[in-house]
């Protein structure tokens, strides 16, 4: 029998393997390419669903963000506060995420198994716990973890069409 937690796994699972594929074999410059001047990068992109990813679980796990306690904003070395996610960043923001392929799927890779080891412990029940009460209506766990998901793939999906872009130039 599928269980909710098995289908979130798998959704994560496809993201995972979504960005090692967007960024394989890409150098960093490759990888801070954007199709205009007002684009996003697949640096940004995967950098960005990754932050999110990580902010949101680990928000609702009560735990840690793996950014912090796990070394990667001293790894990636970016010009912004600690807390940032790149929600909001404008073009200039975005042309600041420089990051190798390696350091990129490394931080997607160890975000990945603290999610799904944390779906691993829910039970039916958990779902339905409120988590954030701004919203009307309060949004539960099984929404939030939807939602992270669902921008997740869109921007992995992202990431993957702008490297196609550019094996089209190639």
């Amino acid at each position: 029998m599928t269980t909710a937690n098995d289908l979130l796994i798998d959704g994560f699972d496809r993201v995972r393997e979504t960005v090692a594929a967007a960024v394989e074999g890409l150098d960093e410059e490759a990888l801070a390419h954007r199709p205009d001047p007002g684009a996003n990068s697949v640096a940004w992109l995967v950098w960005h669903l990754t932050r999110v990813q990580d902010d949101h679980v680990a928000d609702v796990a009560g735990g840690a963000q793996l950014w912090t306690s796990g070394g990667w904003v001293e790894r990636f070395g970016l010009p912004f506060d600690v807390g940032a996610t790149g929600y909001g960043h404008g073009a200039s923001e975005v042309g600041r995420v420089r990051a190798g392929a390696e350091l990129l799927a490394g931080y997607q890779d160890a975000v990945h198994a603290a999610t799904t080891a944390y779906v691993r412990t829910l039970r039916d029940e958990d779902y339905g716990r409120v988590v954030d009460e701004r919203w009307d209506p309060p949004v539960t766990l099984g929404v939030r973890l939807v939602s992270v998901l669902n921008d997740t793939t869109q921007h992995a999906g992202q990431a993957s069409y702008v490297r196609g872009l550019l094996e089209r130039r190639a």
